[in-house]
């Protein structure tokens, strides 16, 4: 099996915690990730696996309560490129991912 492929198939056997809806990026995020050949779907696999990346762990005990009641979601990720955040609004009508001196 090739890597990529593995790297597919492990994202597609990921549970998922919760729902994106809409997916954008601020220009900013894009800018990193298309610099850095950065792969932003893996992190967003992550995101909408639990995986909160690097965050406290008060955020992240607040994640996994907002993801089951349905309240806004932030997940942070250190890349090559320099920290990302994707952020899913409490609604999941939408996914943000996007520089913190974006925010």
């Amino acid at each position: 099996m090739s890597t990529t492929a593995a790297k597919t198939e492990r994202r597609q056997t990921r549970p998922v915690r919760l729902s994106l809806g809409h997916v954008v990026a601020t220009p900013g995020a894009l800018d990193v990730v298309r610099d850095y050949g950065l792969d932003v779907v893996g992190l967003l696999h992550r995101h909408r696996a639990g995986d909160w990346g690097c965050v406290s762990e008060h955020d992240a005990r607040a994640n996994d309560h907002a993801a089951g009641e349905g309240t806004r979601v932030l997940s942070a990720y250190e890349t090559v490129g320099g920290r990302l955040w994707i952020i899913t609004e409490a609604d999941r009508s939408s996914t943000t991912v996007l520089l913190p001196s974006e925010y």
